[in-house]
């Protein structure tokens, strides 16, 4: 139902990029969305949308940020909980909150490889929905704390599960996307296939497509971790293995994930998320 009636509001002039994928995905561009007739269909299903969020180690200097812009920008007029992973509780900064918006800590324990923290996170999101959000919640969105919203984020980015195209590569032709290739690794994507380049930190739908999600791509984690192989891009990369299978029912574009360094292309009509510029030498405990 959600996909009929996002497809019915897509704006055919959009000629200069690709709005429905070959299995019929929408992709979501500026222009190929009501957002009053998407929120009049949403609103009278009284969701609740979880974003889960993490920030250890010295990654916790950008909640303030993160958490201010979604107060102005994302899934307005909806009720959002937000569950902050870190291992510094205490640095969580205090942020005024809207109605219905709601703000959990839940504390982690520190890591000395930032991979490591990217490989747990798919573990730490499948428990939070088992024990947690499996009645509570009916959306999920999983996003990287190094990021600010820029502008309107809302209902037309809810489907059954979701993914976002990576700004780093949506121009980029298909055997040049940085799959993982080794064929030892559960992630292992060949030569001549794929449909995108996905980020990873942007996942998003129904809690218990989310779930799903999660525990497979744990479990291929797993497999690779016994078997002493880590993909390329960790969780990413288990990510886009996922979805080469099961296919997103909606795709986010650039717009939902863009990087502050990138200057804004002509497709790119408004950045909506963006990732912050930093010092990778100063923010991860290990290179």
């Amino acid at each position: 139902v959600t996909t009929m009636v996002f497809i019915t509001v897509i704006n055919k002039e959009r000629k200069d990029v690709m709005t429905v994928t070959p299995w019929l995905a929408p992709v979501v561009w500026e222009e190929t969305f009501d957002t009053s007739l998407i929120d009049s269909f949403y609103k009278m299903q009284n969701i609740t949308v979880a974003t889960t969020v993490f920030a250890l180690g010295k990654y916790v200097q950008f909640l303030k940020d993160f958490l201010e812009s979604a107060e102005k920008h994302y899934m307005q007029g909806y009720r959002v909980h937000y569950y902050i992973f870190t291992d510094q509780p205490e640095a969580v900064p205090m942020v005024t909150l809207g109605a219905n918006r709601s703000l959990t800590t839940l504390k982690l324990p520190s890591s000395n490889r930032w991979q490591e923290i990217t490989l747990r996170r798919m573990e730490k999101l499948e428990k939070l929905i088992d024990t947690q959000m499996i009645n509570e919640v009916d959306y999920i969105f999983s996003l990287d704390v190094d990021t600010k919203f820029y502008g309107h984020w809302g209902a037309e980015t809810l489907g059954d599960i979701v993914a976002v195209i990576h700004p780093g590569y949506y121009s980029t032709p298909r055997d040049e996307f940085p799959y993982e290739r080794r064929p030892e690794s559960q992630a292992y994507i060949p030569q001549g296939m794929g449909d995108y380049y996905y980020g990873g930190a942007v996942i998003g739908g129904r809690v218990e497509e989310v779930h799903k999600l999660a525990k497979i791509c744990r479990m291929q984690l797993d497999m690779d971790k016994a078997n002493s192989i880590e993909a390329a891009w960790q969780e990413e990369s288990h990510l886009n293995k996922y979805f080469l299978y099961n296919k997103p029912t909606k795709i986010l574009s650039p717009e939902y994930l863009w990087q502050d360094f990138k200057s804004k292309t002509d497709d790119i009509k408004i950045i909506r998320f963006s990732q912050v510029i930093k010092n990778y030498a100063e923010v991860r405990p290990n290179p």
